[in-house]
């Protein structure tokens, strides 16, 4: 298996040399189809394949369930990989910046009453 291959693209290529095998007479049993399976996945995998042949009896495991099982894995693995990366980047964010304004209960102040650094302020705030 390549570095970072889909799975479906895996079982292609793997179907397509056995096919060609049984083309020159060439005979698997499952058992065998499966431990080749196994053992051409890439190490992102061994935590599965171990779980595989600690927990199944190879020999009579199903290919197809096998292919079920890793399309599975990899979607599963592909979610929790992008919620961690999710994470990340959230974590990365500048914190958000916070403005309080100055408040004034004033009723009969307007803008014109306003120092030159108030008003250099709040057009600095406007303009953000």
């Amino acid at each position: 298996m390549k570095q970072d291959e889909p799975i479906v693209d895996m079982i292609t290529r793997f179907t397509d040399i056995i096919n060609g095998l049984k083309g020159f007479d060439r005979k698997f049993t499952n058992g065998e189809l499966v431990s080749k399976m196994l053992r051409s996945l890439s190490k992102d995998w061994n935590s599965l394949r171990m779980l595989i042949e600690n927990t199944k009896d190879v020999n009579t495991y199903p290919l197809e369930e096998l292919y079920g099982t890793l399309m599975t894995y990899e979607l599963k693995n592909a979610e929790t990989k992008e919620k961690t990366k999710r994470s990340k980047e959230k974590m990365k964010e500048p914190p958000k910046k916070q403005i309080a304004l100055k408040s004034t209960n004033d009723e009969g102040s307007s803008n014109t009453n306003m120092s030159d650094e108030e008003l250099d302020d709040l057009v600095l705030l406007v303009k953000k």
